[in-house]
C-alpha cells in the first residue's frame, strides 16, 4: 500500500492511496417517531434513539412556527422515514406513516402555494403567468397571496 503521505488527488483509484474508515452508527430499534415534525426539524433527527450529541452540541433553539417551517418539518419526517425504510423496507408500520407524511405534506404544500406562492418553479404550474421571480420570496412575509 502507498504511503499516506505521498497520496495527492492524482493518484490511483481507492483504497490503494489510502486508508478506509469503518464507520460505527447504531443501529435503530423502532419505526416510531418520537419527535413531532417541528422538534424533528430543530433535532436534525426523527428519533430520540439517534438524538446524539455532536461535539458537545445541543440544539436548544426551536424552528420559528411559520407556514413554510411546516412544510419544511414535513418534508423533513419524509426524509428520515425515507432513510429509515432503506434499511427497513419490510416494516409495513414504518411505511404506513410514510405514506399519510406524504398526503399531509402534498396537502399542506397545496395550501401554502394557494396562500403564499410558489416555494419551487413546479409550483408555478397552476399560476396563470410566471410569477417565479418576483417578491416578495417563501421566506419573507406574506409570500405571493392571491396570485394564483
Amino acid at each position: 500500500m502507498a504511503n499516506n503521505n505521498s497520496c495527492t488527488y492524482r493518484e490511483g483509484p481507492l483504497p490503494s492511496c489510502v486508508s478506509l474508515a469503518v464507520p460505527m452508527v447504531p443501529a435503530q430499534q423502532s419505526s416510531q417517531p418520537a419527535y413531532d415534525s417541528a422538534e424533528a426539524l430543530t433535532k436534525g433527527t426523527l428519533f430520540p434513539g439517534l438524538d446524539l450529541p455532536f461535539m458537545d452540541y445541543v440544539a436548544t433553539g426551536a424552528v420559528e412556527n411559520t407556514p413554510l417551517a411546516e412544510l419544511m418539518a414535513l418534508d423533513f419526517v419524509l426524509q428520515e422515514l425515507a432513510l429509515y425504510l432503506d434499511t427497513h423496507p419490510d416494516d409495513a408500520e414504518a411505511f404506513k406513516t410514510w405514506k399519510s407524511f406524504v398526503t399531509l405534506a402534498e396537502k399542506g404544500r397545496k395550501r401554502y402555494v394557494e396562500l403564499y406562492g410558489p416555494v419551487t418553479r413546479r409550483d408555478t404550474a397552476n399560476f396563470n403567468s410566471w410569477v417565479w421571480t418576483e417578491d416578495p420570496w417563501p421566506w419573507d412575509n406574506g409570500g405571493k397571496a392571491g396570485k394564483c
